[in-house]
């Protein structure tokens, strides 16, 4: 976390470059893109499996976002949380979002949910002591780990006049969010 904390920040939205390519990829942490909405790993995770649902379209506002965005971040949400509790079997979950920077979000220009997986007794003292986590998994392993169950929610919902997030697609086949970014 601390080089999300202290290092130099790159030009543009960085939530906006994950998703150039428009597939999921190790290298960008990407397990899936839908028409409206992505899913990623945090590439500083509180908790291994710690995922964040991302609009496609550029926005900081929750309340500028379309029913069909809502729709689709809703429903990968839910793929989400049967991903994480087919993988890890977490007895729990935090699940939210932080809006501006007084209410902690990092990345204040592109809204995103978090979700991050816990267990009873996850805490441990090396945050208290020496202001570091200690993490049981990589990251890679972690995409490897649920990646393929993003890519059988795919291949389930392919087809037909459904998205990859199964919510009727206003625009045909696009994959190009309204607007653009």
């Amino acid at each position: 976390r601390m080089e999300f904390i202290t290092g130099k920040r790159e030009e543009g939205c960085v939530f906006c470059k994950m998703t150039a390519r428009r597939d999921p990829s190790r290298e960008s942490l990407v397990l899936h893109v839908g028409n409206l909405a992505f899913v990623v790993l945090n590439k500083y995770p509180y908790h291994s499996g710690h995922l964040m649902v991302i609009p496609l379209r550029h926005t900081n506002e929750l309340t500028e976002l379309t029913p069909d965005e809502n729709l689709e971040i809703s429903l990968l949400l839910q793929e989400s949380l049967k991903a994480l509790r087919a993988s890890y079997r977490p007895e729990g979950f935090n699940i939210g979002m932080n809006l501006g920077h007084c209410a902690g979000a990092g990345i204040r220009e592109h809204l995103h949910y978090h979700l991050v997986p816990r267990w009873i007794g996850d805490t441990n003292f090396f945050p208290l002591l020496c202001g570091t986590r200690s993490m049981p998994e990589l990251l890679a392993d972690t995409w490897e780990r649920l990646r393929p169950a993003f890519a059988e929610y795919e291949e389930k919902n392919r087809g037909g006049a459904t998205d990859p997030g199964g919510a009727a697609n206003p625009r045909g086949a696009s994959n190009e969010p309204e607007g653009g970014r």
